[in-house]
């Protein structure tokens, strides 16, 4: 695995998420992500973004979200921080439960963030959150691959040259 950190910094508008999604994009080609865990990481990824434009910076241009990525041999990781004043989010209710206006799309968010990671840590007086994917099998199709393709291979060359003797 490529051990890699990348930061991304927006300014508080709706409109940057496209970036969000191309350094999704980008780290999942490099990583070979598959569909499951990039569909997860998207979409975790962009709703903790959305929540940290709208409800952390009360999308104040002037402020910006910080979106850092690293990752490690059996997981990777995202923090997002925004420059508002945080939040308690064991105060935040059931997302399930109808309700309507700005607390039901944070509640909505976070549930989504939550159901679709791993982990999820509130810092900072949650102006930080990190949202964790563990991905040692996410390869595991390729290198399986790779191991039979030279296999296959190792047996071709030790058969040429059991004919040739």
């Amino acid at each position: 695995m490529i051990s890699k950190k990348q930061e991304l910094v927006i300014d508080s508008n709706l409109q940057n998420l496209n970036k969000v999604v191309h350094m999704v994009e980008e780290i999942s080609d490099t990583y070979n992500i598959n569909n499951t865990y990039f569909g997860n990481i998207l979409v975790s990824l962009t709703e903790a973004v959305r929540n940290a434009i709208i409800h952390g910076n009360r999308e104040d241009h002037a402020k910006k979200v910080h979106i850092l990525f690293t990752s490690s041999n059996t997981a990777l990781s995202f923090s997002v921080r925004d420059e508002g004043e945080g939040f308690d989010p064991s105060r935040v209710s059931d997302p399930t439960e109808a309700e309507e206006g700005e607390a039901a799309g944070l509640k909505k968010g976070l549930y989504l963030i939550r159901s679709l990671s791993d982990e999820l840590y509130f810092k900072d007086g949650g102006r930080l959150l990190e949202i964790v994917f563990h991905i040692s099998s996410i390869n595991y199709e390729l290198s399986m691959y790779r191991t039979k393709a030279l296999r296959n291979y190792f047996q071709s060359q030790e058969q040429k040259v059991s004919r040739e003797k």
